[in-house]
């Protein structure tokens, strides 16, 4: 597989990657339990497609999701980081890399998925950023080039995570759903209502996602200001 070279990231633009910074840190550990939870969620399948989102903006959901992609490729796994948010893309920003073509441009079939990915500074994992933003995002994701999309994936690596829009701003974090082994579902603490994550929750359910657990952001816990949980639905 022959696949491009991305920017070298440095310690300044890398946004909130703590796994990489300080993989020691208790935050770390906690992405780390999260990992393991994950791996044991479903005992007759491994999860190899997980799609991590949350019900509103600004819930950490990009961060949590590039943090678990670090955890998981240290761990000796090949991974593919996908922003399958092409409304508001950031991974490109997350491991400084360019957005020319992504995601959008392999499914309108101007490149190959190969030619699309990315290597980043962390050994195993690669990124494939959103690429420009089309004026369909839910008409790709729903399109026969996703079917493919996922399935050339999973013969490329050994686990994808997909990082989502907001499930209750638009459709697309419910058409991947259906299709992903798993769903993570982020909340901010004191932020997110109760009914927010209730309505997301229900979209879930109909969407058929099997909902691995919920990661509870910025809850603080004696000295630490951002604690992340995982349990189980």
């Amino acid at each position: 597989m022959a696949l491009k070279k991305g920017n070298k990231t440095t310690a300044s633009n890398r946004r909130n990657l703590i796994t990489m910074v300080d993989p020691k840190s208790p935050i770390s550990e906690q992405y780390r339990t999260i990992r393991t939870n994950i791996q044991y969620s479903t005992v007759d399948k491994n999860v190899r497609t997980l799609m991590v989102t949350s019900s509103g903006p600004g819930e950490g959901k990009s961060t949590t999701v590039a943090n678990l992609a670090v955890t998981f490729a240290q761990q000796g796994k090949k991974v593919l980081l996908v922003d399958a948010d092409m409304r508001k893309p950031t991974v490109h920003y997350t491991f400084n890399q360019t957005n020319t073509f992504g995601m959008t441009s392999v499914l309108t079939k101007q490149v190959s998925l190969e030619e699309a990915i990315s290597e980043t500074s962390v050994e195993n994992l690669y990124v494939l950023t959103s690429g420009p933003i089309p004026p369909n995002p839910s008409e790709l994701l729903s399109s026969k080039s996703m079917e493919q999309l996922f399935q050339t994936s999973e013969n490329l690596f050994d686990i994808v995570l997909f990082d989502t829009p907001p499930l209750l701003a638009v459709t697309d974090a419910q058409i991947l759903a259906n299709r992903c082994d798993g769903t993570v579902l982020v909340v901010y603490s004191g932020k997110t209502e109760k009914d927010q994550l209730l309505k997301a929750k229900e979209l879930l359910d109909s969407a058929q996602s099997k909902l691995l657990g919920v990661v509870v952001n910025n809850k603080k816990i004696q000295d630490t200001n951002y604690y992340y949980y995982y349990g189980t639905k």
